[in-house]
């Protein structure tokens, strides 16, 4: 027995060892952490369960069968996150670059298939070279084994991918079907295909960073959420992210006792939005202003600045928020902020975290890109995520809510809940002006009276009692009591039940 205890203790030392200490001194010397010491950070203290350390790889050609290392590149099992269980699986760059086999798939199958068992979310931390290719279709068949599990589990646990390495062609396509990407600055990346590969078969010169890294991912091109300094500071933010998150989608949103009033009003938001109806102000502001305790967890905030997404809590449960930012091309939606909001909303709606919605939007964004580049698809997906989704949904306009953007935004005719606006929201098909030069174009060349059908438009449409007589906002609120009011209708549409009609799934515009 003795020796038996002895040999167990003997294969622990040498999977932890991964690659050796000289591959991990590697890791170290690029700025990156092991991944066993990710998962250290990541987790409570004493709180992870390894499984499967002893797995090893099965392929035998190209020299492989001498190749073996205890764990097989992956290091998987489950703990908790300020006493909330989470599954967990983290590649190993100093075993074969991180590199997927298919005994290194099962691994990761089996860690997935046990979060959907037991209604627990998913964290993925990415650091490998791609497939490995020793194994050829193997290794390939392990993704598609992956991707398939990212997709049952999709809408039913929560699903964060963190790249913290390499992460090439195949392998891009896990995450990319997870509910959340955080990256790291100048050692992470993404793409389908390397700068080689670009050079050769378009004669483009990119470095990695350039074409798929941190900066490009939460600025261009929208496909991670987050950027940060380095794996620290990555794992404590995806720790803070955490608590906000539901564990299934049958488990209710987390609650977090505050000692901030429901019924706290702030006066400084009476004088939030500026009286020249162009000037732009700071959506933020009103959001950080309204939550409890000012906490706001902002996704995408380098993407899409025109709209503001992020979780934060009111009366300590986890809520949603969807904000037109009127700082960034006056707050229109566009194709990009139309993709980034859609998202969001869906996410938030198949885990039943409850929406809220600021209203400030003077239509989509004009322009033959946002045609040529398809605005009217794009521009439906938010419509038809807000339209499907059946969670809690509150909206209050801010100042503007024109055309087909008011109807987009959360609006009472999306089966919006609780829909107020402050005194000087403008609810209308268009601005006065654009609207008086179609109506009156005769009197074009008569800058006086139009100046005077201006003001009798502006007066007449340019206010919310018009939406208000027909019932399409609940109440006009002073931007005091934003807070309570919000928190109110929260409470009261706490037991909400609604159901769309039944079918295998619909068909968004994607």
């Amino acid at each position: 027995m003795k020796d038996t205890i002895q040999q167990l203790e003997t294969m622990r030392e040498s999977a932890r060892l991964g690659g050796g200490a000289s591959r991990i001194a590697k890791q170290h010397a690029k700025g990156k952490l092991t991944a066993r010491e990710r998962i250290e950070i990541l987790l409570d203290e004493g709180s992870f369960e390894e499984w499967d350390m002893f797995v090893e790889h099965r392929c035998t050609d190209f020299g492989m069968a001498d190749q073996k290392v205890a764990g097989d590149g992956v290091v998987t099992g489950y703990g908790m996150i300020n006493g909330r269980l989470v599954f967990v699986f983290s590649q190993d760059f100093t075993v074969f670059g991180g590199a997927l086999s298919e005994a290194h798939a099962e691994k990761i199958c089996k860690v997935m298939d046990h979060a959907m068992k037991v209604g627990a979310p998913v964290i993925g931390l990415n650091d490998s070279g791609g497939a490995r290719i020793q194994e050829g279709v193997a290794s390939l068949g392990g993704y598609a084994e992956v991707f398939q599990r990212n997709v049952m589990a999709s809408g039913v646990i929560p699903q964060i991918s963190l790249i913290m390495g390499p992460c090439a062609g195949g392998a891009v396509y896990s995450p990319a079907m997870t509910d959340f990407i955080f990256m790291v600055r100048d050692s992470s990346y993404m793409f389908v295909t390397g700068p080689e590969v670009v050079k050769t078969v378009t004669h483009e010169e990119v470095t990695a960073e350039e074409l798929g890294g941190a900066t490009t991912h939460t600025t261009k091109s929208g496909v991670a959420d987050l950027a940060f300094e380095n794996d620290v500071e990555a794992l404590l933010m995806t720790r803070r992210f955490f608590n906000y998150l539901p564990l299934s989608n049958r488990s209710g949103v987390p609650v977090r006792p505050s000692g901030d009033a429901a019924d706290r009003a702030d006066y400084s938001l009476d004088t939030l939005v500026p009286e020249n109806p162009n000037k732009p102000y700071d959506i933020k502001e009103l959001i950080v202003k309204v939550v409890d305790d000012g906490d706001f967890f902002e996704l995408q905030p380098e993407n899409a600045q025109n709209i503001v997404i992020g979780m934060a809590r009111m009366e300590g449960r986890t809520v949603g928020i969807v904000a037109n930012n009127p700082l960034v091309l006056a707050g229109c939606l566009d194709i990009k902020s139309s993709i980034k909001a859609a998202r969001f909303v869906r996410f938030c709606d198949a885990f039943g975290i409850p929406l809220i919605t600021f209203v400030d939007v003077p239509g989509f964004l004009p322009g033959t890109s946002q045609e040529y580049g398809g605005i009217i698809k794009h521009g439906s997906k938010l419509l038809y995520a807000y339209a499907e989704c059946t969670v809690p949904k509150v909206t209050v306009i801010t100042r503007k809510a024109y055309g087909g953007a008011y109807d987009v935004m959360s609006s009472k005719h999306l089966r919006g809940d609780v829909n107020l606006a402050w005194p000087n929201a403008e609810i209308a098909v268009m601005g006065a002006k654009g609207a008086v030069e179609i109506i009156f174009r005769d009197d074009k060349d008569d800058p006086q009276k139009l100046a005077a059908r201006e003001a009798e438009y502006k007066a007449r449409f340019a206010n919310p009692f018009v939406a208000g007589a027909r019932g399409f906002i609940e109440d006009v609120i002073w931007p005091h009591e934003t807070r309570k009011r919000i928190c109110r209708s929260l409470a009261m549409l706490k037991n909400k039940k609604l159901e769309n009609p039944w079918r295998k799934h619909g068909n968004i515009p994607l």
